[in-house]
């Protein structure tokens, strides 16, 4: 079944079954904006992808309220709540809301410390991932997929940076060929060079994730700086989040694309990798290829005149502008804006609800 039929039958389902079944059980009717929560949500499913733990046991919590936590999370980016307490304000009192997320009654809704627990429980396992990673395969598996646009941007953090280890220096390097018998050091193996040929695990897991201070050249040629990290995507034709990595801020956007286009590779079929000068690498466009996809990245003249794009390439590359496109609106609309938790796993854990929230908003947007 195509991404749209399946979009359509699932949205079919929805409006002729389930608004009219909440209708009859709801006092108030739903608003619009309810009626987009319930659609993403059952998109989403992300209640299926809780895990039993020990620890809800021990505390005497029934697993339908993590499923229920989990439901509220997606709704807090959905409207935009910035902390859990505004989001515990709209669920006490909105009943819809409060009911579409799993809690029947006000004595349902837990305290904030356990709202805090469970985020804490759903980072360490990963759940953000895993429902991004279900979603790609439920809607994309079989699809041919014409662009992958690779960008990265700038994460905020609330907490100091890491103290960065001075490394000792090292000898200078003799001038010259080596003497009869000399031994000298080779150089050290660049990181580009080493996730050739490192599978798309040992790759991501040598890229760093420590808050720290980033610096980037924005659109107008200025510095900017900030402390926190970097979320790098890759985003399809139509605005759907294929693959988010998050990495300290420091890291330059080059060292994440081998990985990010293993990663990818492994969930779809595509065709062009669009990515801009930062990704200006013999590395990059080597690995690319040898996945059989067709590299079109902006060069990097490094002082130096740079050779215009072909017309057909120039073409092609007007369509990585959704990749800025998806940043902005994780950013505006599902809370990448407003990270206030501290530490790499929560981090990622707060991005991923917002990528699989803009992943089903966009695949409604699709049928509009």
């Amino acid at each position: 079944m195509k991404l749209k039929d399946k979009i359509s039958w699932l949205m079919g389902s929805v409006q002729r079954s389930l608004f009219p079944h909440l209708d009859e059980c709801l006092d108030v009717p739903l608003t619009e904006q309810e009626k987009r929560l319930v659609t993403i949500l059952e998109i989403v499913q992300v209640e299926k992808h809780v895990h039993k733990s020990a620890s809800t046991q021990w505390l005497g919590r029934k697993n339908l309220e993590r499923e229920a936590l989990a439901r509220s999370f997606v709704a807090k980016d959905l409207y935009r709540h910035p902390t859990t307490r505004d989001l515990i304000r709209a669920l006490k009192s909105t009943e819809n809301l409060r009911r579409l997320c799993g809690f029947m009654t006000l004595g349902d809704i837990p305290s904030e410390s356990t709202f805090s627990r469970a985020f804490a429980e759903f980072a360490a396992s990963d759940l953000g991932n895993r429902v991004h990673g279900t979603l790609v395969k439920d809607y994309l598996t079989g699809e041919l997929i014409g662009h992958i646009s690779r960008d990265a941007t700038a994460i905020t953090g609330r907490e100091k940076p890491a103290k960065k280890i001075k490394e000792p220096k090292k000898p200078a390097k003799k001038r010259g060929r080596p003497f009869k018998d000399e031994h000298r050091e080779p150089a050290p193996e660049k990181r580009l060079d080493r996730q050739v040929s490192q599978s798309m695990e040992e790759a991501i897991s040598e890229l760093p994730t420590a808050c720290d201070r980033g610096t980037k050249v924005n659109a107008k040629g200025y510095k900017t700086s900030w402390n926190g990290f970097k979320l790098h995507l890759d985003i399809t034709d139509v605005g759907l989040p294929i693959s988010a990595l998050v990495t300290s801020a420091s890291l330059h956007d080059s060292q994440v694309a081998i990985p990010l286009i293993k990663l990818t590779s492994s969930k779809v079929t595509y065709f062009y990798d669009l990515m801009d000068a930062a990704y200006d690498a013999a590395r990059i466009d080597e690995t690319s290829r040898q996945l059989n996809h067709i590299p079109i990245i902006d060069k990097n003249g490094r002082g130096k005149e740079v050779v215009p794009m072909a017309p057909h390439e120039a073409e092609r590359y007007k369509g990585r502008s959704v990749a800025e496109r998806a940043n902005s609106r994780l950013k505006e609309d599902f809370g990448a804006n407003n990270v206030m938790v501290r530490g790499a796993t929560k981090v990622t854990m707060h991005l991923m609800f917002g990528v699989i929230t803009l992943f089903a908003d966009q695949l409604i947007r699709l049928l509009g």
